[in-house]
C-alpha cells in the first residue's frame, strides 16, 4: 500500500480528551474485540498536559471512574483526585456576605464518592500514556483533516498533509466546532448564554474536607471544586464583557473581585495559575451519526457546566459507542454499518436531551433576579435537602448510576 494511503478499522478525528479515550477505548485492554484505530490531530495529542494548555478540572462520577480504572487510566490519575465527599448549595445573589445553604449532599447515595476532581492536565497526561501505549494505535499529529466522504463500506478521510485514510467507520472527536460533522453536513441547535466562565486554580487557608461549593449568584454560578490538598479548581461565571474585564485585571485587582465572591467558608483566598476564560452556549448535533460516521463528546453536545457533566457525557458516549463496535464484531457484523451506528444513536441521545434540558433550566432559573421566582426555588431546594430518599436518588443520577448502562461504565470490557 502506498504511504500515503492509510488504513484502519477505525479512524478517529481530535486528540482531546474524548479523542483520546475513544482510541483507548477501542483499541486498548478494556476492549473485547480490540481495533486497529488512526487518531488525527491538528496538534499533538502527546503534549497537551499542562495548565497552561487547558486550565480546567472535570468531575470524573462514579460510572467514569469505573470506566477509566477499565481502561487501565485511573492508576496514573489516582494520586491526583479528590474525592467529593459533600456539596454545599447556595443562593447569593452576586454577593458572598450572606450565603445560607438551601442544599446539602453530605452522603453519596452510591456506591462510593459520587464524582472525583481530576485537573485536566492529569487526564491528558494519563490517557496519552495509555494511547502511546497501544500496538493498534497509529496517531497522525500536526495535520488536519480536509476531506470525508463514504462510499461503498468505506469511510475516506483525506488530511491536509496529502495522506488519505480509509476505515470501516470514522469517529467525530473534534470538538465543539466539529470539522468531519460540517463535512459530513449534520447541522446543530445552539444558542449563547451571553455568559462566560473564568477558570483558574485557588489555594485557601483552611482544609475544605471535601466539600464541593455551588454558589448560584444572579450573574451565573460560581462553583468551587476541591482539589487534593488546600486547593480547588474555580469555574466563576458571569456576563461574557464583565468575565473578560475581570480577567485582564492585575493580580491585586483580581484577587479582589474574587474575594468578594468566593466567601468565607475556606479562608484566606488567593489565585494561582493562570486564568481561562471560557464562552459558555449549547449546542446539540441534529443527528449524532451520519453514513460511516459518529459523533461523540463536544462534536455531538455542549451542555452548561452547571452540573459538571460534560466530559462525562463524552465518556458515556465512548462507552456506548465501544459496546456497539464490540457486539457487532463479535457477531460478523460490519462495525460501520448502519445497524450499528443507529443503535449507538437511539442510546445516546435521549441521555443527552435529558441532561441538555436539565442544564439549560437550571442556568435559566438561578440566573434570574426575579424574587418570586427566586423564593420558589429557593424554598424548593430546602424541601428537596428535607427529603432523604429525593437527595439520595439525585446523587445516584448525578454518579450516573441509573439506567441501561454500557458496560464500560460499570467496570468491564465493551
Amino acid at each position: 500500500m502506498p504511504q500515503s494511503r492509510l488504513s484502519a478499522d477505525v479512524v478517529i478525528a481530535g486528540g482531546g480528551l474524548n479523542g483520546l479515550a475513544t482510541a483507548v477505548a477501542l483499541a486498548g485492554p478494556a476492549s473485547r474485540r480490540p481495533l486497529r484505530c488512526i487518531l488525527v490531530d491538528a496538534g499533538d495529542p502527546f503534549a497537551q498536559g499542562t495548565a497552561a494548555f487547558d486550565g480546567r478540572a472535570a468531575a470524573i462520577a462514579l460510572t467514569s471512574w469505573r470506566m477509566l480504572e477499565a481502561m487501565g487510566v485511573w492508576g496514573d490519575l489516582s494520586p491526583h483526585a479528590q474525592p467529593v465527599e459533600r456539596i454545599v448549595v447556595t443562593d447569593s445573589g452576586n454577593g458572598a456576605a450572606s450565603r445560607p445553604a438551601l442544599l446539602q449532599f453530605a452522603e453519596p447515595g452510591a456506591p462510593g464518592p459520587s464524582a472525583h476532581i481530576v485537573e485536566n492536565r492529569y487526564l491528558y497526561a494519563a490517557l496519552a500514556g495509555a494511547a502511546q501505549r497501544l500496538c493498534g494505535l497509529t496517531v497522525v499529529a500536526h495535520t488536519a483533516v480536509e476531506r470525508f466522504e463514504a462510499d461503498g463500506g468505506r469511510a475516506r478521510v483525506d488530511l491536509g498533509d496529502g495522506r488519505q485514510i480509509e476505515a470501516a467507520l470514522a469517529v467525530g472527536a473534534d470538538g465543539r466546532r466539529s470539522r468531519l460533522r460540517q463535512l459530513a453536513g449534520i447541522e446543530t441547535v445552539a444558542w449563547s448564554y451571553g455568559q462566560s466562565a473564568i477558570v483558574t486554580g485557588v489555594a485557601h487557608e483552611r482544609t475544605h474536607r471535601g466539600c464541593a461549593f455551588e454558589h448560584f449568584r444572579t450573574a451565573g454560578p460560581f462553583a468551587i471544586l476541591p482539589l487534593p490538598g488546600n486547593r480547588a479548581s474555580l469555574v466563576w461565571t458571569e456576563a461574557t464583557g464583565e468575565a473578560k474585564r475581570i480577567a485582564a485585571l492585575d493580580d491585586e485587582a483580581f484577587g479582589r473581585e474574587l474575594g468578594s465572591r468566593f466567601g468565607s467558608e475556606l479562608g484566606a483566598v488567593q489565585a494561582t495559575g493562570p486564568r481561562h476564560v471560557y464562552p459558555l452556549g449549547l449546542s446539540i448535533a441534529k443527528a449524532f451519526r451520519a453514513r460511516r460516521l459518529a459523533l461523540v463528546g463536544d462534536a455531538a453536545h455542549v451542555v452548561h457546566p452547571i452540573a459538571g457533566l460534560g466530559f462525562n457525557l463524552g465518556l458515556r458516549d465512548i462507552a456506548a459507542l465501544a459496546e456497539c463496535l464490540g457486539d457487532a464484531v463479535e457477531l460478523g457484523m460490519d462495525p460501520g454499518g448502519e445497524a450499528v451506528l443507529t443503535r449507538y444513536e437511539s442510546w445516546r441521545r435521549l441521555d443527552t436531551m435529558m441532561v441538555a434540558a436539565a442544564t439549560d433550566g437550571l442556568n435559566r432559573l438561578f440566573s434570574s433576579d426575579n424574587r418570586a421566582i427566586r423564593l420558589l426555588r429557593d424554598a424548593g431546594l430546602k424541601a428537596v435537602d428535607a427529603m432523604t430518599p429525593l437527595k439520595d436518588a439525585f446523587m445516584r443520577e448525578a454518579a450516573g448510576v441509573t439506567g441501561t448502562l454500557p458496560r464500560l461504565l460499570s467496570g468491564r470490557p465493551a
